[in-house]
C-alpha cells in the first residue's frame, strides 16, 4: 500500500542500550529457512527481502547511522543460475518498491562491490538509486553487492601499485591509512558490531579489512526470522562488551 510505504518512522533509543554507529549484517539463512518450511529457496529470499525492511527500520528507530548488508558475495555466483536471476530481480523489485519510502526517511543508499560483470541495466538501477538518494542525510544503507573482502583489498592495493608505478605516489608513503582510503568504504567509518544469523560463525569474506576490531555477535535465526526482538537482544549483547581496540580494558586487564 502507498501509504504503508512511504510512512516516516520515527528515530528512537531504547532505555540503556548502547548503539552501534555501524551495524554490520550477513544475512544468512534464507535458504536453511524455506527448506524446513517445504518451500523453494526463492521464497526464503522474498521473507528475506521483509527482513532487510525491517531492520532498516529498526536502525532508523534506535538511532543506528550505518546499516551495510551483505546481500551478495563474489563466490555467489557458483550458485544455479536460476537463482543468481532470482536475487538479481529482488533486487530490482526491493528498489523500486522501496525507493519512495527509502526517500521519505531519508535514508541514503550506497552498493559497493564489483561492477564487473553486471548487466549494463542493473549498472544503471545501482547508479541511479544511489544519484536519487546521494543528498538525504538519515541512515546510510550500504548494500554489499557482488562484493569480497579479499577482492576488494587487492583491487585497492593494485590501484596503490598503479600510482606507485605511474610515479603519483611514493611507495613509502603507502600505510594502513592510504590503503583504507582506497578501499570501497574509504568514506564509512568501520564498522563496531557485525552479526550474522543462522547460527553460523565466521565471517565468508565480509568487510575483511575494516572489520578489524569490530564486536562480533552470531544469532541462531535464519534471516527470515530475524525480528526487532532479535536486534534489542544484539544491541544488548554489544552493550555488555568492552571495546579495548587493542589496549587495556577500564579495569586494566
Amino acid at each position: 500500500m502507498a501509504s504503508e510505504i512511504a510512512a516516516k518512522i520515527s528515530p528512537g533509543h531504547g532505555p540503556g542500550l548502547r548503539v552501534p554507529v555501524h551495524l554490520g549484517v550477513i544475512m544468512d539463512g534464507n535458504g536453511r529457512w524455506a527448506k524446513a518450511r517445504g518451500k523453494r529457496r526463492t521464497e526464503g529470499h522474498v521473507q528475506g527481502v521483509q527482513s532487510l525492511r525491517n531492520t532498516v527500520e529498526y536502525c532508523i528507530r534506535y538511532g543506528v547511522q550505518y546499516l551495510t548488508v551483505f546481500s551478495f558475495s563474489s563466490e555467489n555466483w557458483t550458485r544455479p543460475p536460476e537463482e543468481v536471476s532470482f536475487i538479481f530481480n529482488l533486487l530490482r523489485r526491493f528498489v523500486a518498491s522501496d525507493l519512495h519510502r527509502l526517500m521519505r526517511n531519508n535514508v541514503k543508499i550506497r552498493i559497493v562491490g564489483s561492477r564487473a560483470g553486471l548487466e549494463p541495466p542493473l549498472i544503471r538501477l545501482i547508479d541511479d538509486v544511489e544519484a536519487k538518494t546521494r543528498t538525504n542525510t538519515g541512515l546510510v544503507l550500504v548494500v554489499a553487492f557482488n562484493y569480497g573482502g579479499r577482492a576488494e583489498i587487492a583491487e585497492a592495493a593494485r590501484r596503490l601499485a598503479e600510482d606507485a608505478v605511474a610515479g603519483r605516489i611514493d611507495p613509502s608513503s603507502i600505510t594502513e591509512a592510504s590503503l583504507g582510503r582506497a578501499l570501497y568504504t574509504s568514506d564509512i567509518p568501520d564498522p563496531d558490531l557485525i552479526i550474522r544469523t543462522s547460527g553460523e560463525q565466521r565471517l565468508s569474506n565480509f568487510l575483511l579489512w575494516q572489520s578489524a576490531y569490530a564486536e562480533l555477535v552470531f544469532v541462531p535465526e535464519n534471516w527470515p526470522d530475524f525480528d526487532e526482538s532479535s536486534f534489542l537482544r544484539v544491541l544488548e549483547a554489544y552493550s555488555l562488551r568492552e571495546r579495548r581496540y587493542g589496549g587495556l580494558g577500564a579495569t586494566g586487564s
